[in-house]
């Protein structure tokens, strides 16, 4: 039916077609036929294409499963091509369908798998890591080697020769590791060739396992540890003294009192500042010496005698100054000022 004679309700409803199958598996003989039992199934690992899920080992331990339950005559990437889609989940499932290449052998898939869940930027980090790998203080020989063989197992395309492998491994060891195996190798570990050099430290590692005993470790005090195990909680502890000793600089450094006002009791001008008083002053100035604490009557006699003479003019000399004058000398003279 062409669209032009189609209804809408019939444009709009999808059509049930399938997206081809990206794997196609190689045929068998004629008299060949295998199914997918569940029990294979239930066995296969799952992979769901987290980060920090290994792409590598998933293959292998596919690779254990699918050889081990394959019918007698039946090829292995036959059955591995039925099987693989049962291993994938999340992620990795949803990659797998919205594939457009076909795969026609097992090769092909593997190696598309690997490059859409191992990118070369994590090859690149591998690669770092096996330059830098070194010792942890504490671990034992066996450990250690150990511990570098399951770092190269993750990415078996690392590329690194195995004389530059056991260098690596070699500079990395502590030195009291390291003058063993010297001392083992009859002298040095670089006399050997890479292949005796890997048989004697695998010798030696299976050898601490079984026998070796792990160093005890003293505990270090606070004050043992210095800037290079923590920098950053060095850099703190310094900034947290300084300002320790700032404040208690800061504590012994004397606090000038705060007088408050003698009138209206504010602390923020002195008494002899303060507005009521100058207020006071220019309304009452008869008054002003009341105010201050002062009583104008009982000031000295001398003080009231000549406070309206003008500077640079002689003092009045009037017959009542001196007449009080020359009174003031048949007096006996009085101890102060008159009160």
């Amino acid at each position: 039916m062409e669209n032009n004679d189609r209804t809408l309700k019939e444009l709009a409803t999808p059509d049930v077609v399938y997206q081809p199958w990206c794997i196609q598996c190689p045929p068998l003989e004629p008299a060949q036929s295998y199914e997918l039992k569940s029990s294979l199934i239930h066995l296969l690992p799952k992979f769901h294409g987290l980060v920090g899920e290994d792409p590598h080992k998933h293959l292998k331990e596919f690779h254990v499963v699918c050889s081990t339950m394959r019918p007698q005559g039946i090829p292995e990437d036959h059955v591995k091509m039925k099987a693989f889609p049962f291993s994938l989940n999340g992620a990795a499932k949803d990659w797998l369908y919205l594939q457009s290449v076909l795969f026609n052998t097992w090769g092909d898939m593997k190696c598309m798998f690997l490059e859409k869940f191992f990118s070369a930027s994590r090859t690149a980090t591998i690669r770092k890591e096996i330059y830098r790998i070194r010792q942890h203080s504490g671990e034992t020989l066996h450990e250690y080697w150990e511990r570098f063989n399951k770092l190269c197992a993750t990415c078996p395309h690392h590329q690194i020769s195995e004389q530059l492998l056991i260098q690596y491994f070699y500079e990395g060891l502590m030195m009291m590791d390291r003058s063993m195996i010297d001392a083992a190798s009859g002298g040095a570990l670089m006399d050997k060739t890479p292949t005796a050099a890997r048989h004697l430290i695998s010798n030696m590692a299976s050898n601490t396992q079984q026998f070796g005993t792990r160093g005890t470790i003293a505990p270090r005090m606070v004050n043992e540890i210095g800037t290079m195990d923590n920098p950053r909680l060095e850099n703190q502890l310094t900034k947290l003294t300084s300002l320790v000793r700032q404040l208690a600089i800061g504590q012994h450094q004397p606090i000038a009192a705060v007088k408050a006002c003698g009138i209206c009791t504010s602390v923020e001008h002195p008494t002899d500042m303060c507005p009521t008083l100058q207020e006071t002053e220019l309304d009452h100035p008869e008054s002003v010496g009341a105010i201050g604490g002062y009583q104008y009557g009982k000031q000295p006699y001398a003080t009231r005698l000549f406070e309206g003479q003008q500077y640079g003019r002689p003092p009045y000399q009037g017959s009542y100054a001196a007449q009080g004058f020359s009174s003031n000398r048949s007096m006996p003279q009085s101890q102060g000022s008159y009160q």
